[in-house]
């Protein structure tokens, strides 16, 4: 992987982040075909394959994000398709994307994929906002880095994005 200013790369320690993170989406989630060592290990093969340039840890999860994000939508997918119209994968946006915090609702992960990319169509920003909270599990401030704007700008583009998205998945 390329890399730029402070010569960030793929490391030992950038690895075991990732596979926490991994581990903390899947805790909670019953059970899975994909686990979260292989999660990583998808990751790393789809941005070593895009020669992904990561300018630092911000851009790198931002990156690593959207990766996750196709590799889970895609799991899902092969499994829906297995499964002839079964039993989807579900997710809950729960903690830091609870779409209500009182009640986090279990959701098809595919539903969420076509809803942020609907999202994505009336504001990039927000949908971007939502793969950094969700998949990429960064804070507030660590995604005002990453998007290269203020983390106040995060927080109310934040409290539309879980609005709209409760909105368009209660429908």
């Amino acid at each position: 992987m390329t890399t730029a200013d402070d010569d960030f790369e793929l490391t030992p320690r950038v690895y075991a982040e990732l596979r926490a993170l991994a581990g903390r989406y899947f805790r909670g989630r019953g059970a899975h075909t994909l686990q979260p060592t292989a999660l990583v290990n998808e990751v790393y093969l789809k941005l070593d394959r895009a020669s992904t340039s990561a300018h630092d840890r911000e851009h790198f999860f931002a990156i690593a994000a959207r990766a996750m994000r196709q590799i889970l939508t895609d799991h899902a997918r092969r499994a829906h398709a297995d499964k002839r119209g079964g039993d989807l994968q579900r997710v809950t946006l729960d903690g830091q994307v609870a779409l209500d915090e009182a009640t986090p609702r279990a959701i098809d992960l595919l539903e969420l994929d076509a809803v942020l990319t609907r999202l994505a169509e009336a504001s990039e920003r927000q949908a971007r906002i939502v793969e950094l909270r969700f998949f990429a599990g960064l804070s507030v401030p660590e995604v005002a880095l990453a998007l290269d704007c203020s983390a106040r700008t995060v927080e109310r583009e934040w409290r539309f994005a879980r609005a709209w998205l409760r909105r368009a998945l209660e429908r």
